[in-house]
């Protein structure tokens, strides 16, 4: 066997010896993950391990802790998770109580309890409530953690389930999908489930109107998309006082086609380009172009923020109103509607900047909230689950590297101003943040670009630093300096320093710099990341042996790039849930659905440059690769476990320290409970710590 590991497969990359560890549930795939982990876990599980994984645990299941919240007719709704509920208290309280110090919770769902009941091994994945009376929900119970869902129908008044013939429930076995309340005994189906409902990528190609006591198999198709696209879906709008659809088709990943219609299907296509982002909200509608959109003589830039009046669109007016204005370095993170008010999120220049725009007889008022933090990473979101319930409620959530999340609640709604934020609750502090300080560099890339990392650790450069170093670059997702707990506790504390690179491929600078780094571009998101851990030495900070590089799912595909490319940057990689083999990604669970970021492999032209960033076939003998340890979970239905399988098995035929862990459960994830995720972490930095040669314990 070692022979054929061996062999190179860059001129035939179907001839994969490997490839029998793709069989997830197969007897001998299985025995080979169990064995290799077990090994991993002997190497690793030592005395500190145990240590720093209870450490964890108990930061994780802390009493006082956030309970973070969402408002579903008058109650707030959290899901609870501490060691004696790992899976969770599906609860409820008012928000007058969930604001004093030790709020009264009333425990709606015990997910242990059903878990135990069933003999299933549930995770609570989500809820979908009536609009009025708010009485019902449909839950969304995934086995282990994956994204597939069983869809149960619950009183929230009984407290329990309407899944048998004699309450004619709505229930619908396992599938990725979801549902929309039309009314008490209307759903709209989006599901996977069924002969040909799901599309390439494994999501629901159709949208169905199942009626209660129906075969949802056999309910009316009212809209579907080709086989080809990623997805379909639907979702009620009740904005503009009556009822409308939105039927959606995702043709690809960063492109969406929108139709509105009613009970009996779309009707009336939005002439928006598929690429533009959109959110509505009674006869308004906000858009923002992803690449630079001519129309009617008029040319609007990527990343600008319009409105049109949804009845003067439909009859073919085509005047906007421009409410926000990119710049280089000032973009638009994300924007929804509360209380018919624009809550738009800026970075300016990666600082968080937010306004409230708010329409008038005078035109568009700007107001900024001036009450937030400027500096470390702040999220804002609505309370209420629904959009047509908001009172001008939101929630802010800032936070940084050394300062603990709060969670604030703001109105937008007031007429005089937003005042001084009310502080609902604040997370306690994880780790001795004493002696650290933040600070933000740039580093220079292969192409000159300067790329912003953010440093945490002792102020002064001593060469030696044990380095953190991590990342992601992809999906226009923005990586923000925020409050890590596991970082902390078990790296900063002990004198390490912790660095987050801002890599092309994010959203960081808006669609630019997201295109830098997508298809062809990936490559120069990983020479990104390598630039910043040379950077770090040419500071004087560290030396490359004291560097350890984590990266998860698409940053699971940069950490394996820099063991193929740029090994000699680093002195060891944490590579999990990760995407590796990019000749067969497409074809494995819901791969298809990100070719518009990576690629099609089955094009030439594409596998052309994607053969480039394919670590697993990459990889061969006789180089100077660090330790690596590769760490997936087995009810990863997104990104297939098979990459990390077949990575490591190639590696370790080919004579190199790879390491291998895969837990049964935790979906795309390190673990479906708390006890599961510090038991991953602790794991994986107990072996950086050992691979860099930092500290020099021995348990």
């Amino acid at each position: 066997m070692r022979e054929l590991d061996q062999r190179p497969t860059q001129d035939a990359p179907d001839d994969d010896p490997h490839l029998w560890l793709e069989e997830i549930e197969g007897e001998r795939p299985l025995a080979w993950a169990a064995e290799r982990s077990a090994a991993t876990l002997a190497r690793f599980g030592t005395k500190q391990f145990e240590e720093d994984r209870d450490a964890l645990a108990a930061i994780f299941d802390r009493p006082d802790k956030i309970p973070f919240v969402s408002r579903r007719g008058p109650y707030l709704y959290n899901l609870w998770q501490d060691a004696a509920h790992p899976r969770g208290l599906w609860r409820r309280t008012t928000l007058p109580d969930y604001a004093q110090a030790e709020p009264e919770w009333d425990v709606v769902l015990d997910i242990d309890a059903l878990a135990a009941a069933e003999n299933e091994d549930w995770i609570f994945a989500g809820a979908s409530t009536e609009k009025e009376p708010s009485e019902r929900a449909i839950l969304r119970l995934s086995r282990g953690g994956g994204d597939a869902v069983v869809l149960r129908e619950f009183d929230l008044t009984t407290r329990r389930f309407l899944d048998d013939s004699f309450t004619l429930g709505f229930t619908l076995p396992e599938a990725k999908g979801s549902t929309a309340w039309l009314d008490r005994d209307t759903l709209l189906l989006s599901s996977a489930l069924g002969d040909g409902m799901a599309t390439r990528s494994g999501y629901a190609r159709t949208v169905r109107l199942w009626k209660r006591g129906a075969d949802p198999l056999r309910a009316p198709v009212i809209f579907e998309v080709p086989f080809e696209s990623m997805s379909a879906s639907a979702d009620v709008d009740r904005t503009a006082g009556g009822e409308r659809i939105w039927f959606v088709e995702r043709p690809e990943f960063f492109e969406m086609k929108a139709w509105l219609g009613d009970r009996d299907g779309a009707k009336t296509r939005l002439d928006l380009p598929p690429d533009a982002q959109f959110n509505a909200f009674g006869d308004f509608i906000a858009v923002r172009p992803r690449k630079p959109w001519s129309v009617a003589g008029v040319t609007h830039p990527a990343d600008r923020l319009l409105r049109l009046s949804l009845p003067a669109w439909l009859g073919g007016e085509r005047r906007f109103v421009t409410l926000f204005e990119p710049g280089e370095r000032r973009v638009l993170q994300s924007f929804f509607w509360c209380a018919g008010r624009l809550v738009v999120s800026i970075l300016d220049d990666l600082a968080p900047r937010f306004e409230v725009v708010t329409p008038s007889a005078e035109g568009w008022a700007h107001r900024p909230i001036d009450a937030l933090p400027r500096i470390g990473a702040v999220s804002l979101s609505p309370l209420d689950a629904n959009e047509e319930d908001s009172n001008g409620e939101i929630l802010a959530c800032p936070q940084d590297p050394l300062t603990p999340p709060q969670l604030l609640l703001i109105d937008v709604a007031q007429p005089d101003g937003f005042g001084a934020p009310t502080l609902l609750k604040r997370s306690p502090e994880a780790f001795d943040a004493a002696g650290l300080v933040v600070t933000r560099h740039d580093a220079v890339s292969i192409d000159g670009e300067a790329i912003p990392y953010v440093q945490i650790g002792p102020a002064g450069e001593t060469g030696e630093a044990p380095v953190h170093l991590t990342g992601y670059g992809g999906f226009s997702v923005s990586v923000e300096p925020v409050y890590r707990s596991a970082i902390g506790k078990l790296w900063l504390e002990r004198g390490g320093t912790g660095v987050i690179a801002n890599i092309r491929g994010g959203g960081e600078f808006g669609t630019r710099w997201h295109e830098a780094g997508r298809r062809e571009g990936k490559r120069l998101a990983h020479d990104d990341f390598a630039a910043v851990a040379a950077d770090l030495v040419r500071r004087g900070v560290t030396r490359p042996d004291r560097i350890a590089a984590e990266g998860g799912s698409n940053g699971g595909l940069l950490v394996a790039n820099m063991l193929t490319r740029y090994p000699e940057r680093f002195g060891a990689l944490f590579c999990t849930i990760p995407l590796i083999d990019m000749r067969r990604y497409s074809k494995l669970l819901a791969g298809a659905s990100w070719m518009a970021e990576y690629g099609d492999p089955d094009k030439p032209e594409d596998w052309s440059f994607l053969k480039e960033i394919s670590a697993y076939h990459l990889a061969s003998a006789g180089k100077p690769y660090p330790p690596i340890l590769i760490a997936t979970t087995r009810r990863d239905d997104r990104v297939h476990p098979g990459h990390a399988r077949k990575m490591a098995s190639k590696l370790q035929g080919l004579g190199y320290e790879a390491h291998f862990y895969e837990p049964a459960a935790g979906g795309h994830g390190y673990g479906k409970d708390n006890a599961e995720r510090a038991a991953f972490l602790a794991l994986g930095y107990a072996f950086l710590r050992d691979a860099i040669g930092w500290p020099p314990w021995r348990c």
